[in-house]
């Protein structure tokens, strides 16, 4: 399998998201996924739903509908565990609770630490977060993800949430490169200087949140709907596509992994069923260019503004 990194093989195309996807329903979703071509399932521990997904790949890999060596399973390190005596603790969790050997791929989730111990979100009386006092460097954490990679518990390691700055760092230190970055991405924020320094770096880039996530708890009551854009309704009707589809299909043809996030069979279907066709010139030209519609900078959708304070906050340049 040639993918773009050529140890990791995550290759240009769609996952299943599961952030904001509930207990109760992302089981279902997951194994709708796994029965109808989905061979990429996109997971994190601070998501909370990984011990039902765990459930639907006991069943799935067991009824054989899959193999496991089939399906490309990423989780994440979350903010609580970046001590080097915790990343380990953090991943056999993660393990447990999927009920996997290995992952194919683990993320540092996000570049901040919060204050370790069993409360996810640790805060103090006035509902501010409490980061962690010691501020082990990203190379205290880089190097035991190394570690797990040694051992053979995660087969590929890497980085979401990062901005370039952070992204040079880890590449000047690491022993095992990092293999993906994850980020927020879609026509209002294209991230497209990011999805550079990716291609230099034989860095697979996956897209989150690629419609814009307009269901998301982060939404900002200001932020336009991308999928009642008129642009990208336009080219829907060009090609014979829902709007959905078509910022699914930007992310496959700009060389992309992308994964969209739904619970519902039908919209699952939909969101993979982008490879009969492909956007031209002039459509990427518009989507590429849409973000200026905004402002300069576009729009963050999940911008965690209310952990701006941190030192490693990635995104001070748009606070």
């Amino acid at each position: 399998s040639s993918g773009i990194n050529a140890e990791c093989p995550l290759r240009p195309g769609v996952g299943l998201g599961t952030w904001q996807s509930k207990k109760g329903e992302v089981g279902a979703a997951v194994e709708h996924a796994l029965r109808n071509g989905y061979r990429h399932i996109d997971c994190a521990m601070v998501y909370q739903n990984e011990e039902e997904i765990g459930e639907t790949f006991k069943k799935v890999f067991s009824e054989g509908v899959v193999k496991r060596e089939d399906v490309f399973i990423t989780s994440k390190l979350w903010n609580t565990y970046k001590r080097a005596e915790d990343v380990p603790k953090a991943c056999a969790k993660t393990l447990k609770d999927l009920q996997l050997d290995y992952l194919d791929l683990y993320l540092i989730h996000w570049p901040v630490m919060f204050k370790p111990g069993e409360n996810l979100f640790p805060t103090d009386a006035d509902g501010k977060f409490i980061y962690d006092e010691q501020n082990p460097s990203f190379k205290e954490t880089w190097n035991a993800l190394e570690k797990l990679v040694d051992e053979g518990k995660v087969k590929n390691i890497g980085l979401s949430n990062f901005n370039k700055d952070q992204i040079a760092e880890v590449l000047e230190f690491a022993r095992v490169k990092p293999a993906s970055l994850q980020v927020e991405s879609h026509p209002q924020l294209p991230n497209l200087e990011l999805l550079d320094i990716c291609k230099k770096n034989d860095i697979a880039f996956v897209a989150y949140s690629p419609l814009g996530n307009p269901g998301s708890v982060f939404r900002r009551p200001e932020q336009k709907n991308l999928l009642e854009d008129d642009d990208v309704k336009k080219i829907a009707a060009k090609h014979k596509k829902s709007a959905g589809q078509i910022l699914i299909r930007y992310q496959v043809d700009k060389g992309n992994v992308v994964i969209p996030k739904s619970v519902t069979p039908s919209r699952i279907d939909e969101n993979l069923d982008v490879f009969g066709f492909s956007l031209d010139e002039t459509d990427m030209g518009v989507l590429n260019n849409l973000y200026k519609k905004i402002g300069p900078k576009g729009f963050r959708t999940c911008a965690v503004a209310h952990w701006g304070t941190h030192p490693n906050y990635p995104f001070k340049d748009e606070l």
